[in-house]
């Protein structure tokens, strides 16, 4: 077995994840994810380190601050998740420790939305489907603020959609007619 990419193993830790997400509204500096994460300012930069080399990440501004250089990163847009086809059990894991990170921090009294499925459709029921999950998680990224902006209020997405394979050893359904 051979290695996974760069972008791969970027992608595969939870708390690059959410780097990239917290980033995608607008730059952020090793500081300022430290603290929004609660971790370290060493293992924040660590982090962020593997995401600019993967490409993940670019800087978007320099700035002066406190008689050092603050570098504040974002999220180049994109969707490297959808692109990763060799690599969907590891992200799949990943999306999986995310999620469950996430749940703790749901919203007693707040309605989400919760879906599991395997179903049997049509190619072109699929295409159109897939492409409105695109489209609703593009708008949900486009109004995307800055972490705690005013009016804001977080929210968490994680989303898995892909035509399956049939099961090893299941025969096909065959036409009774």
């Amino acid at each position: 077995m051979t290695d996974p990419d760069p972008v791969l193993r970027a992608l595969a830790h939870p708390l690059r994840l959410r780097m990239l997400t917290l980033m995608w509204p607008g730059p952020m500096s090793a500081a300022e994810l430290a603290r929004e994460l609660d971790i370290s300012h060493a293992l924040a930069s660590g982090h962020l380190r593997r995401l600019d080399a993967a490409g993940l990440v670019e800087l978007a501004e320099e700035r002066t601050r406190r008689g050092g250089r603050e570098r504040r990163y974002r999220t180049v847009h994109g969707s490297p998740l959808s692109d990763q086809r060799d690599g969907t059990q590891l992200l799949a894991a990943t999306l999986a420790h995310t999620l469950q990170e996430r749940s703790v921090r749901r919203a007693p009294e707040s309605e989400g939305v919760t879906v599991d499925a395997e179903l049997w459709v049509e190619p072109d029921v699929w295409e159109a489907a897939r492409r409105q999950l695109a489209g609703i998680a593009a708008d949900l990224h486009d109004a995307a603020r800055p972490p705690r902006t005013p009016g804001t209020m977080p929210v968490g997405m994680s989303l898995m959609a892909f035509p399956l394979r049939e099961a090893p050893g299941v025969a096909p359904d065959r036409d009774p007619s």
